[in-house]
C-alpha cells in the first residue's frame, strides 16, 4: 500500500492500546463547558474590537457568516466523533477516510492552529491584564506589557498565563475541566452583565452607515481586508472552539452520545451569545471608537461613566479567558499524543502519567505558546490560526463524505442531517473564508506545510506504525 494512501482502519481507530489510552473521565456537561469555554473568549473580548474595525456595524453579519460556516461544519465533526471516538480530532478522521498523507497535512496544520489560539489567546488577555496592572499602579515597565511590534521588548502578562495554563493542565484532565466549568459560569455571568449596562445607552444611530466597507472583502493598503467577509475571517477564530472537544473523544465517558451534545450544544448557545454582544456594544458606541482598544468591552464601560462595572468586566476577562488557552492547549496536546502515538511523531511523546496526561506534549506546547505569544501581534497570531482550522474543517466534510459512500454499513450515532448539502457547504464556506485571508497569511500557510510535508517524507512516513 502507497504511503500516501495507506489508512487506519475505522473499526481499529476507535481502540487503542492501553498503554497509550487516555482515562475517559468526561461527562458531556464537562464536554459543553470545553465548548463554551473555548468560543467565548478573546473573539468576544478583544476581537469584538478588531472585527468593527474591519467591518463597521455590520460585524454582525460577520459574526453570522462565520457561525453558520462552522455549524455546518460543526455537524459534520459531530458524526465522525460519535464514529471515531479517539484522540486527534481531525487528524484522525482524515487519517481513517482520505490516507496518511493527507492525516500528516491536516496533523500538522492543526498544530499550527492549536499552538497559534493558545498564543493569541494570552496576547488577549494580557490586554485586558495589562490595563489592570497600569490602573493599579504597578512598577512594571511599559517595555514589558507589549511585544517589539507594539513598542515593547516582550509581552510578559502573556508569557505568564501560557506558563500558568501549562501547569494546571498536567494537574489532570478532570482537575483541568472542572475548573474550566466553574470559569465559564464567571465568563457568562459578566457577559450578561456588560450587555444589562450598556442597553440605557443603545443608540440606532450607531449602526448607520451598516456596512461601511461593503460585504465583500476588500484589501487595504495596509494589507488588511476590510468588509463584512474579510471581518468573518478574522472573528471565525472566535467561534471554532467546539473542534477541540473533538480531541476530547477518547477521555469522554459516554462519546457516542455526549460528544454530540458537546459540539452541537455549545455551537448554537455561543453564536447567539457572540451576537447579542456584538449588538451591546454597537448602540452602546461607534465602532471607530471602540475598534482601537485592545479591551473593548471595558473600554465602552468606562466612557459610559461606570469604572467600577468596567473594572469588573476585565476582572472576568482576566479570570476567565484562560478557559479557552486551556481548551485549545488540552486539544493541541491530544493532536501530539495521537500523531505520536501513531508513529508520525517520536513515540515518547504518546507517555500518558499516572494521571491520565499526555505530560511531554502538554508541556511542549504550553513552552511554544508562550514563546510565540511573548512576541507576536494578536491579529496575525488570528489569521495564521484561522487557515489551519479551515484546512481541518474541510477534511472533515470531506471525512464524512468518503466514509458515506465508501462505508454505508457503519453504525452512526449521529448522523450529519442532509449531509449532501450541509457537507459541501462546509467545504465551499470553508474555501472562501481562506480566500478573504490576507496574502501573507496563506503564503505563510502553504510554507509551513511545505516543511510539514519535507519533514513527513524525511522521517515520519518511515516511522508510521502503519509502514
Amino acid at each position: 500500500m502507497s504511503f500516501v494512501t495507506r489508512r487506519k482502519p475505522v473499526e481499529a481507530a476507535a481502540h487503542a492500546e492501553g498503554a497509550h489510552r487516555l482515562k475517559p473521565t468526561l461527562g458531556w456537561p464537562h464536554l459543553v463547558a470545553l465548548g463554551v469555554g473555548a468560543i467565548i473568549g478573546t473573539g468576544i473580548y478583544t476581537l469584538t474590537g478588531v472585527a468593527a474595525g474591519l467591518a463597521g456595524p455590520a460585524v454582525i453579519l460577520s459574526f453570522a457568516v462565520a457561525g453558520a460556516v462552522c455549524a455546518f461544519a460543526a455537524l459534520c465533526y459531530a458524526e465522525m466523533a460519535s464514529l471515531t471516538p479517539q484522540a486527534g480530532s481531525a487528524y484522525t478522521y482524515a487519517y481513517v477516510s482520505l490516507g496518511e498523507m493527507v492525516a500528516w497535512v491536516i496533523g500538522w496544520s492543526l498544530i499550527l492552529e492549536y499552538t497559534l489560539v493558545c498564543s493569541a489567546v494570552s496576547v488577549g488577555w494580557a490586554g485586558y491584564a495589562s490595563g489592570l496592572i497600569q490602573q493599579a499602579g504597578w512598577p512594571i515597565p511599559a517595555a514589558l506589557l507589549a511585544g517589539p511590534e507594539s513598542g515593547g521588548i516582550v509581552n510578559l502578562p502573556a508569557v505568564f498565563i501560557a506558563l500558568v495554563v501549562t501547569g494546571l493542565l498536567l494537574v489532570g484532565t478532570r482537575e483541568s475541566a472542572t475548573v474550566n466549568f466553574i470559569l465559564v459560569i464567571v465568563k457568562l455571568v459578566a457577559l450578561a452583565g456588560f450587555v444589562a449596562l450598556t442597553l440605557p445607552a443603545f443608540d440606532a444611530n450607531h449602526f448607520e452607515p451598516f456596512a461601511p466597507f461593503g460585504f465583500g472583502a476588500l484589501t487595504a493598503e495596509d494589507g488588511r481586508k476590510y468588509g463584512v467577509m474579510g471581518a468573518a475571517a478574522i472573528i471565525f477564530f472566535a467561534f471554532y472552539g467546539f473542534d477541540a472537544i473533538s480531541t476530547a473523544a477518547e477521555e469522554a465517558k459516554d462519546p457516542k452520545r455526549d460528544l454530540t451534545i458537546g459540539i452541537v450544544g455549545s455551537m448554537a448557545l455561543c453564536t447567539l451569545i457572540y451576537m447579542v454582544v456584538a449588538a451591546a456594544a454597537l448602540g452602546a458606541m461607534p465602532y471607530d471608537v471602540f475598534s482601537k482598544t485592545a479591551e473593548p468591552l471595558a473600554y465602552i464601560l468606562r466612557e459610559l461613566g461606570r469604572p467600577a462595572a468596567a473594572s469588573v468586566i476585565a476582572g472576568a476577562a482576566v479570570i476567565a479567558m484562560p478557559t479557552v488557552i486551556m481548551v485549545f492547549m488540552f486539544g493541541q496536546s491530544r493532536v501530539f499524543f495521537a500523531m505520536a502515538r501513531d508513529g508520525l511523531l517520536p513515540r515518547r511523546l504518546a507517555t500518558v502519567s499516572g494521571r491520565g496526561v499526555p505530560t511531554a506534549v502538554t508541556l511542549l506546547t504550553g513552552l511554544i505558546a508562550a514563546l510565540i505569544a511573548g512576541v507576536v501581534p494578536l491579529d496575525e497570531i488570528a489569521a495564521l490560526a484561522n487557515a489551519g482550522t479551515l484546512a481541518a474543517f474541510i477534511a472533515t466534510a470531506v471525512a464524512v463524505m468518503v466514509l458515506r459512500r465508501e462505508r454505508p454499513d457503519l453504525a452512526r450515532p449521529f448522523r450529519t442531517p442532509a449531509v449532501w448539502v450541509v457537507a459541501p457547504l462546509a467545504v465551499a464556506g470553508c474555501l472562501y473564508l481562506f480566500t478573504s485571508l490576507t496574502v501573507k497569511t496563506i503564503v505563510f500557510f502553504f510554507a509551513w506545510n511545505a516543511v510539514g510535508v519535507v519533514v513527513y517524507l524525511v522521517w515520519s512516513r518511515r516511522q508510521s506504525r502503519l509502514a
